[in-house]
């Protein structure tokens, strides 16, 4: 009777621990592959291995698995320390890990930042958020805006588990935002902007030329994944 009790009980785990491994393999076959783009002319700045090159300031951490930067915890950022950047375009392919998360990319930052306030008011935030509504902001806040400073020409966002393409174009003075081919945000340094809303949001007045870049974790509630940042420089008008 006991062998029975024994055999019977292995069993059922053996029966469960395979259950649980069909399960995590159809919820990885649930999200996408990543779209296949041109690599042409790219430098690639997230290797998919590890996090060189790159810096955490503020709270929470960042990792990297199978290829993608995940976060835990904020609200924090990850910088670039090597350079900074102008004249380019900065392509990043990311997912929202829930049908909508809040996160951005962070472009002509001053200075290396310390912590994650500085580049918000001082830098430029391209936000992700297909939904700011629901934190009571309005569509200057949405996916591939200027963070309450410009007003979307499209909402083009795709909704988490899809793969999004970001491509953010500095050329002199002028920023330029698409989302998954849609231009979203043109802007020119002294075009008028709305006035600040909330304390969290940047100050205005001109940017640098030449800034550092960064990727924003934003909390525990809104993870989004980063599979690509990568730069090409403008053609020489």
């Amino acid at each position: 009777m006991k062998k029975y009790i024994i055999s019977q009980g292995l069993f059922t785990g053996l029966a469960l621990l395979l259950l649980s491994g069909f399960n995590l393999a159809k919820a990885q076959d649930t999200i996408p592959k990543p779209p296949k783009l041109d690599e042409k002319g790219w430098r690639q700045l997230f290797n998919g291995k590890n996090l060189d090159g790159w810096k955490m300031v503020g709270p929470g951490t960042r990792y990297v698995e199978n290829g993608v930067t995940g976060s835990h915890g904020g609200m924090g950022l990850l910088y670039w320390t090597k350079e900074k950047f102008s004249n380019c375009t900065i392509r990043v392919v990311y997912r929202m890990q829930k049908a909508n998360s809040n996160s951005g990319v962070f472009i002509r930052i001053p200075i290396p930042p310390r912590e994650a306030w500085m580049p918000v008011f001082y830098g430029y935030e391209v936000q992700i958020d297909n939904h700011p509504e629901t934190s009571n902001e309005d569509e200057y806040h949405i996916t591939g805006t200027l963070y309450s400073l410009t007003k979307p020409h499209a909402k083009p966002g795709k909704p988490g588990p899809e793969w999004n393409v970001m491509e953010i174009t500095l050329d002199g003075l002028r920023t330029i935002v698409k989302v998954n081919g849609e231009l979203v945000t043109d802007y020119t340094e002294g075009q008028p902007t709305p006035e600040r809303k909330f304390d969290f949001e940047p100050f205005r007045g001109p940017r640098p030329l030449a800034g550092y870049i960064g990727l924003q974790n934003h909390g525990d509630d809104d993870i989004v994944f980063f599979k690509e940042v990568s730069v090409k420089p403008l053609k020489k008008k």
